[in-house]
């Protein structure tokens, strides 16, 4: 992964700094909120509902183990025992003192972390494919172009003050597990017809109260020319994206008003006549940041490289070998999803100790590496084989050994309105629900995949549009509702789900969800999953069933 160098440090610590003046200027009441305000959001802290959030920035997704014991020795000293990772590959905390953001800043400044740029209307943290360097089938390890997006964008002039908030993700694989699809920008590494590297660029996806799927703006990118092309896309809609309404400010908003055609078309005459302004990296930059990527050095021995892996025959450990252990691109190794989401747990959260324990493992098991998913999991992306039984006995010990990867209790859900601001309902209860309804794993094995998000807002921080099963939080005369939304996809085949009729009540949403399910085990063909079903025999059967009168 990147390192700092003085610079990076430099530019970081004075952030610090600055930012530590200006808190003290405000809790003097020299500083005004209104004034104070954009201040402390370019440095990631929100006012939510009951105290200061602070969003802390993961580039790509990629954690060391010693940043990851920082961030739980930040849970423990300023928060109350705990952090939330997000469908961004962030971590939240939620539970902030004003006076300590500071000190909480200095603290990650000292592991080369920071949270610049995780708020405003600026170019948020750039995600990636979580197995990225260490996937089947790969082009190239995203964290590249990612890491170099990253040090491009952040503090850029012109883009530090844009109509809205910008989001970029990069994948390496056909298979997309960044949900490209639904950024502001979203990057594919492709070979061109040359076998060269290329980057197929979509622009203007998103979700909110006006979900699009973005369209493919740009084929076969030169790899050498992505910044330069990048830096067109934002000027089109820096220039023409609306600042009159916050509602129709995002660029998915503009490309759909101009046509991707258009769209396309003026970015590329900027293109054609700013491309040779060195915007560019250098080709002696590029390598130098290339150098922090290179794989590690793996080595396999013959117990990895056997057929069957150790301990394969208990029933548990093969239940989490089905879902939470993945094929890696170099034989006798894998990747290994850690779970955050037990039964009656909340999506995403994971405690000081559980941090710890995860930072620890990846020490021991996994070259010192994390990774945090879009999907609020983590990764040990470089486990031996041999070693799998052994790492799952460590799991079990600590209550991380959760074998639901990809099944329907590994549901996404935003805070909801048990923490945010902008809010509508309740989230946290309604997964903890649905999850002790469907905590038999058997059961949940039956099912199949199935991905369920759940939203508290039509914000959609919990992708609701991009469930196989998607829930969204409203706000009917006071009382929590919770729309259903059925036959959306956040991967390569990306959909935007269809709201199937009126909502729920929070007591009648977990079963509902459970009539879903029924319909689908009752009409599916043999091997077909859940949003497979829905495609080939459309949602009518499912709402008939929803709605039917007793």
């Amino acid at each position: 992964m990147y390192q700092y160098d003085k610079y990076d440090q430099a530019m970081v610590d004075a952030r610090v700094a600055e930012f530590r003046d200006q808190v003290s200027r405000r809790l003097a009441g020299a500083l005004p909120e209104e004034h104070f305000r954009p201040l402390r959001l370019l440095n990631g802290l929100y006012l939510q509902l009951h105290a200061y959030m602070l969003r802390v920035a993961v580039p790509y997704g990629t954690l060391t183990s010693r940043q990851m014991r920082m961030l739980a020795h930040i849970a423990q000293k300023y928060d109350r025992g705990y952090g939330h990772f997000t469908t961004r590959q962030n971590i939240q905390y939620n539970w902030i003192k004003l006076e300590d953001a500071p000190d909480i800043l200095a603290d990650l400044a000292s592991v080369q972390m920071h949270a610049i740029q995780t708020s405003g209307n600026v170019i948020r943290n750039v995600t990636a494919d979580h197995f990225a360097g260490v996937a089947e089938g790969e082009t190239e390890d995203p964290r590249i172009a990612s890491e170099i997006i990253r040090q491009w964008s952040t503090f850029h002039p012109e883009f530090s003050f844009l109509p809205r908030k910008f989001k970029i993700a990069v994948t390496g694989c056909d298979k997309d597990r960044a949900a490209i699809k639904f950024h502001d920008i979203g990057i594919v590494i492709v070979r061109n017809t040359k076998g060269e590297l290329a980057y197929d660029v979509y622009v203007g996806g998103g979700m909110g109260r006006t979900p699009f799927v973005a369209p493919l703006i740009k084929k076969h990118l030169p790899q050498g020319e992505l910044l330069s092309y990048l830096d067109a896309a934002l000027r089109v809609y820096n220039r023409y994206g609306r600042r009159d309404n916050i509602y129709k400010a995002r660029i998915k908003i503009l490309v759909d008003a101009l046509g991707p055609e258009e769209y396309a078309r003026q970015v590329e005459e900027e293109w054609q006549q700013t491309r040779q302004e060195h915007i560019n990296l250098p080709a002696e930059e590029e390598q130098r940041i290339r150098a922090f990527f290179v794989p590690p050095q793996y080595s396999a021995d013959a117990a990895d490289l056997a057929a069957e892996i150790p301990g394969s025959k208990d029933v548990a450990f093969k239940n989490w070998l089905r879902t939470n252990v993945h094929n890696h691109k170099v034989k006798g190794y894998a990747i290994v999803t850690l779970s955050l989401k037990p039964v009656g747990g909340i999506p995403g959260d994971a405690s000081t100790a559980e941090m710890n324990v995860v930072a620890d493992l990846a020490d021991k098991y996994s070259l010192g590496e994390v990774r945090v998913t879009h999907e609020q999991n983590l990764i040990l992306p470089n486990v031996r084989r041999s070693q799998l039984h052994a790492l799952w006995t460590d799991l079990k010990a600590a209550g991380l050994a959760v074998a639901n990867a990809g099944l329907i209790t590994d549901i996404i859900a935003c805070p909801g309105l048990d923490y945010c601001s902008l809010a509508n309902a309740r989230s946290i209860p309604i997964a903890q629900r649905i999850s002790e309804r469907f905590a038999d794993l058997d059961r949940q094995h039956n099912i199949g995949e199935l991905k369920i998000k759940i939203s508290g807002c039509i914000n959609a921080c919990g992708h609701h549009h991009a469930g196989h099963i998607g829930i969204l939080g409203v706000d009917r005369k006071g009382e929590e509702f919770y729309q259903i939304l059925l036959g959306g996809s956040g991967a390569e085949d990306a959909s935007i789900g269809t709201i199937l009729g009126p909502g729920f009540s929070a007591d009648g949403i977990v079963d509902a969800i459970e009539n879903l399910v029924n319909t689908y085990v009752g009409l599916r063909k043999p091997g077909e999953t859940f949003l497979v079903a829905v495609r080939r025999v459309g949602t009518a059967p499912f709402k008939e069933r929803l709605y039917a009168r007793a």
